[in-house]
Formats: structure tokens, sequence, C-alpha cells
């Protein structure tokens, strides 16, 4: 074997043992993986192999306490959100308060894309005045937020990140930037990491964002879903701000996800908090046995009689006839009020149909045994359909033939 031969062959070792050295140098967004090979004060160092060491601060590996959660040695996944241009090491993370000083420097943070840090100095007219580097720049008020803001005052005062999408020299800079272009950026990455994780069943945290006559909607970092108003709780809820309010952090589970039809659409991800509590209605027969005196709260009245809240998810009925204690009630109205506390007699429990029937007269005779079999009778009319469908047959055929 020829020494250049030799060579070569060391060299695709080299490569089949090493696949990042062949990959080139990350770009601004890539997802990457790397060996932690140095904490400092400020930052922590990553070797991303290829050549290519990454800058990545602190607060990056830090727990809720301000622990380090990683240590010299450790692997860690990450993102590139920029590159320094003097050492030309990649910024990783979400370091996104750098601090520049001068036009030039600005102008060299606009061309790379890279964030600066800005003071909200004032409210203006279409948008928040910002300080960046002792430069007046202009942020639009579509750009402060990735939510609209109805008072931009509420900025003032604070220092935030911001990307320059604009940038004029010369004697006085112009300067347009955005907040909502990062805050983006990192939603788009928030998501890439939850959609991993994202599936029926998995129970996640969110934040309520708003509130509808239908339903509430949650951010999961990065990604929204929606509670519809009847995955909200077991009891019956009006509207979601009796249960919830904006800005509220809560835990749901996922119940469904539809993928987007259309590239400029968003994934429906349907969610439920009804679905962690247990189901009121496992415990209905042992809690409201036939023939017992329960009390309740009149939750809404209908032509056909009246609804009792027993306990929060599980509601009985009183039809109109057990309304008047044998007195003839035209509507449960005549009778009875929303709101009203009031005592009643179970009468029947049908698990199948969720329904528990209720008498409001007190001396009301109730056979216990035959109330109880009602929550299986919904079973019968199946079994008795297949196993008579020769019989139902029959008597279809001697009804055509009278």
């Amino acid at each position: 074997m020829s020494e250049s031969a030799s060579f070569e062959d060391l060299l695709n070792e080299f490569d089949q043992t090493h696949p990042q050295a062949q990959k080139g140098e990350p770009a601004v967004g890539d997802k990457v993986s790397g060996t932690l090979i140095a904490i400092g004060e400020e930052f922590a160092f990553v070797d991303l192999g290829a050549k290519s060491e990454g800058r990545l601060d602190l607060a990056a590996i830090r727990d809720a306490e301000g622990q380090l959660k990683y240590a010299v040695g450790d692997t860690v996944e990450t993102h590139v959100t920029g590159k320094d241009e003097e050492s030309g090491m990649l910024l990783l993370g979400s370091q996104h308060a750098h601090k520049y000083h001068g036009v030039d420097e600005l102008e060299s943070a606009y061309r790379q894309g890279l964030p600066v840090q800005g003071q909200v100095t004032g409210a203006v007219k279409g948008g928040c005045e910002v300080q960046v580097a002792g430069v007046r720049a202009f942020c639009p008020a579509s750009q402060i937020d990735i939510r609209f803001i109805e008072d931009l005052s509420e900025f003032v005062g604070q220092k935030l990140d911001f990307r320059i999408t604009k940038f004029e020299g010369g004697r006085r800079p112009n300067l347009v930037v955005s907040r909502r272009a990062l805050l983006e950026e990192e939603q788009r990455l928030k998501a890439e990491e939850l959609r991993a994780q994202l599936k029926e069943g998995a129970v996640l945290t969110g934040t309520v964002t708003s509130l509808k006559d239908y339903g509430a909607f949650v951010d999961l970092g990065g990604l929204e879903g929606m509670i519809h108003i009847s995955q909200l709780a077991f009891g019956h809820v009006k509207h979601p701000k009796e249960v919830l309010q904006v800005g509220q952090p809560i835990e749901v589970s996922v119940l469904r996800i539809e993928p987007a039809t259309d590239a400029k659409k968003r994934d429906k991800i349907a969610l439920s908090i009804r679905a962690l509590s247990r189901d009121p209605w496992l415990d209905a027969i042992e809690q409201f046995p036939a023939g017992t005196r329960v009390q309740g709260r009149v939750a809404r009245l209908q032509p056909f009689g009246a609804f009792i809240e027993l306990a929060p998810g599980v509601d009985g009925l009183v039809h109109i006839s057990e309304l008047g204690a044998g007195r003839r009630v035209q509507h449960p109205s005549e009778v009875l009020k929303e709101g009203d506390e009031v005592t009643a007699t179970v009468i029947g429990v049908d698990l199948e149909r969720r329904r528990i029937s209720l008498s409001l007269d007190e001396n009301r005779e109730v056979d216990a045994a035959a109330a109880v079999v009602i929550a299986t009778a919904a079973k019968k009319p199946a079994a008795e359909k297949t196993m008579g469908s020769f019989g139902a047959l029959l008597q279809e055929s001697l009804k055509k033939g009278r």
C-alpha cells in the first residue's frame, strides 16, 4: 500500500467517525449540539466540532433558582442566533442583549442581522422612540410585540432587544428597528422544540392569551392551542371568564392535532382542562343512590323540566311531571327559578346517558332495584335488535300482509 493511499484511507476513516467535521459552519437559526468546554463569569463556551466554537449566555444554562444545570464536558443543545464579526465566534441561545457603541458598530449589526439592545424613551404617533447606542431609532407599533398593543406607553423606560431593519448613515443616521422579528424567531425555535413532544394525550403547561365566547386560547410556548368551552370543566360553563383569566398559567391535555393545510396557516391544536380531572359521573351511583333525598341548586329551566346541579359536573333533571307533587304545572318557572336551593328525591340513575332523574315530591315512592337497572338499560335495545332481527323482519312482513 502506498503512503498516499494509506493517508487517504485515514482521512476516510476520520470522516466516518467524525461526520460533523464534514459539515460547514452552522448558519443563524440552525439547531446545534456541542460540548461545554469552559464556563466564565458571563458566558459559557461550546465546542461545536468542525473547528467551530460558540458563546452561550450563562442564563441559558441556569435553572429557575439560578443554579447551573450543566458542567464542563456536558452536551448541550441550542440554536445559533448570530456571529461575532471580530472574533468569528458563533453566538448561541437567545443572546439578544448585545451592547454596541457608535454608528459603525450599529451598521455592522444591521448587515449581520444581529440583535441590539435599546431603551424605549417615548411613545409617539405610529410607534415608539428607541435609543440604541446613543442613536435615535424608531420602532413601528406593529413591530413592538407579536400581539396588538393598545397603549404603547407601557414600554417606555424598558430596555429591550431589537433587530435593525433599516439603516441609513450620515450626519443624522436613520434607524428603524423591530422587536417583533426577534420574538417571532424565538417563537419559531420554541415551536420546533415543542412539536417534538406534541402528541395526543401529552400534558403541557401554557398561558391563557385570550378568552372568547366559545373557548380560551393558550400559548404553549411557540404554538397556540384552543380549549373549547365544553372542555373547561365537567360542570356547565356559560363563559370561559368564569374559570379563567388572561395571563393565567394553566396545565392542559392535548386532545387532537390538525396539521395546517396551508403554509400560511397554523396547526389547530385542541386542548382540554377537563381531561385532567376525574369524571364525576364515575361516582354518581355511589354518591346519589336511587331513593335518597339530595340537595341541589337550580341550574337552568327548560319547558320540559328543571336541571338541578347536584355536584360540579353532575346535573339531575326534574321532569315537569315531577315538579308539582300531583299538581299540574304548565312551565317549571311556576315552581322554581334559577339559583333556588332545593331538596329532591333520586328516582333513577342512567350512567350510559349521564342522566339522574329527580322528583320534588317528598312522598315519591321509588323502587331502588328497578332504578339501578336503568344504568345498564341503555345497552339492552342493541342486544335485542341483533338477536331479534329475524323476528323484526317477520313482523314487518306481517304488517305488509295486512
